[in-house]
């Protein structure tokens, strides 16, 4: 069981704190948290690549549960939708972390920016959308949309990983009518299910560096309470302003990758 504080310098490791604490605040109000958190496990010297994807998933899974706990017990929302999409998430996410360790994630990235700009415009053009919660399906359908949406993100999210909650509350305004407020809550429950999905996979073969883990886990955990307590008070509004700013930076960071790779 490797711990992985002996590769990190007390410097690095203040800078991952930060990072943890500021990423379980964005998670738990709009998504995309990982923008910060695995960039700054990347800085740990003789890391690798799948070794941070999983300790950052570890993080992660602090702060996901306490701000999906904290939403629950203020916003209430309705776990029989929440519940089947985030099991079929947790498959998604399990299947898209084996495909994580065979191919690149730059293959996938320039599809990723051009849908992030299309989420972008679609939320900035239609200033109504999430607003009020007005639910497009009714009975056998509703759940059918939840599952489909919950399986596809999953299966990104064990793949990849940055904006998959940004793309859960976007799929949940969008797709099937709610609230913003609304979709963050149900997204907080999905996306801890996404993180356990791809921890499954990643546990068994030793990626996990558990002493960093830990400790990244406990910054997020105190963003995601602070997170989902501010989402709550503010309401549907401040987070359709936060939710396009980290989209805009996802598409930023993203699409900076991509030319990196391709034309530099």
């Amino acid at each position: 069981m490797i711990s992985g504080l002996e590769l990190v310098e007390p410097g690095t490791l203040v800078l991952i704190v930060v990072a943890g604490f500021a990423a379980g605040w964005i998670d738990a109000v709009v998504g995309g948290g990982g923008l910060l958190q695995l960039p700054a496990l990347l800085l740990v010297p003789g890391i690798t690549p799948l070794q941070a994807l999983a300790t950052n998933k570890m993080g992660s899974i602090f702060g996901t549960t306490t701000s999906a706990v904290t939403f629950y017990r203020r916003v209430k929302p309705d776990l029989t939708t929440a519940l089947p999409m985030a099991i079929i998430a947790l498959a998604g996410s399990f299947g898209g972390a084996i495909l994580a360790a065979q191919l690149p994630s730059s293959v996938f990235k320039p599809i990723i920016v051009v849908a992030l700009v299309a989420v972008a415009i679609f939320t900035a053009v239609k200033p109504n959308i999430g607003g009020l919660t007005a639910l497009r399906h009714e009975g056998r359908r509703h759940y059918v949309v939840a599952c489909l949406i919950g399986g596809i993100i999953g299966f990104y999210d064990g793949l990849i990983g940055p904006g998959t909650g940004s793309f859960l509350i976007i799929a949940l305004v969008s797709a099937m009518g709610y609230a913003f407020l609304e979709a963050s809550a149900k997204a907080k429950i999905v996306n801890m299910a996404t993180n356990v999905g791809a921890l499954l996979f990643f546990l068994p073969n030793g990626s996990l560096l558990w002493g960093l883990g830990l400790i990244l886990g406990g910054a997020n955990m105190a963003g995601g309470y602070l997170g989902a307590r501010t989402a709550v008070k503010q309401g549907s509004g401040f987070i359709r302003v936060v939710f396009l700013i980290v989209v805009g930076a996802l598409i930023i960071k993203l699409g900076y990758d991509v030319w990196s790779e391709n034309f530099r």
